[in-house]
């Protein structure tokens, strides 16, 4: 899917207040059980080990990502957010934060990966090679032929990628309250 690079620019600046949107609607309607908190934060700590696997590898701008979760995915770190994000759906019992995840997903971060990618194209000559290789969202079954450098947590902490999990800690702490 293709999106209109004005649409797609005039998104990516809404990526940040859609988050606080979703946040304040999960804060508002979750109805959480303990039975849908036992489904969704396993789902949703899946999303977070990707996202953390892959910001350990990931060195914005400088070097194009390949190795761990890049050689099977091309955007691990939105994938990791889709499933963590179905997870809180589950856990917060409630399909329409489920439905107002996938309109966010679709309608602004869709369009945030279509630019993102362009970027990536022009900063690296070898990128339309290692997108004919590696799907977007879908992971391969098997890795590409690159598998390359290991996991470094200093990559992760330079990332910031624990300010996830730290709000999924949040989110998750709401909902056990909720629920008891």
């Amino acid at each position: 899917m293709t999106f209109p690079k004005p649409y797609a620019d005039a998104v990516a600046r809404l990526r940040v207040p859609s988050g606080f949107l979703l946040v304040a609607a999960f804060a508002y309607l979750a109805r959480p059980t303990v039975e849908t908190l036992a489904m969704g934060f396993p789902v949703s700590l899946l999303g977070l080990a990707i996202r953390a696997w892959a910001a350990g590898h990931l060195e914005k701008n400088q070097q194009l990502a390949e190795a761990g979760p890049y050689a099977f995915v091309r955007n691990p770190l939105y994938l990791g957010t889709l499933i963590a994000a179905i997870g809180l759906a589950v856990a917060a019992n409630r399909w329409e934060l489920a439905l107002l995840f996938a309109v966010v997903f679709f309608g602004v971060y869709l369009p945030v990966i279509q630019n993102e990618e362009q970027h990536l194209r022009k900063l690296f000559p070898s990128y339309n090679e290692y997108a004919t290789r590696v799907p977007a969202l879908v992971p391969r079954m098997t890795p590409s032929a690159r598998l390359g450098t290991p996991f470094r947590f200093s990559q992760y902490l330079k990332n910031e990628e624990y300010q996830a999990g730290l709000g999924f800690l949040v989110g998750a702490a709401w909902l056990v309250w909720r629920a008891i």
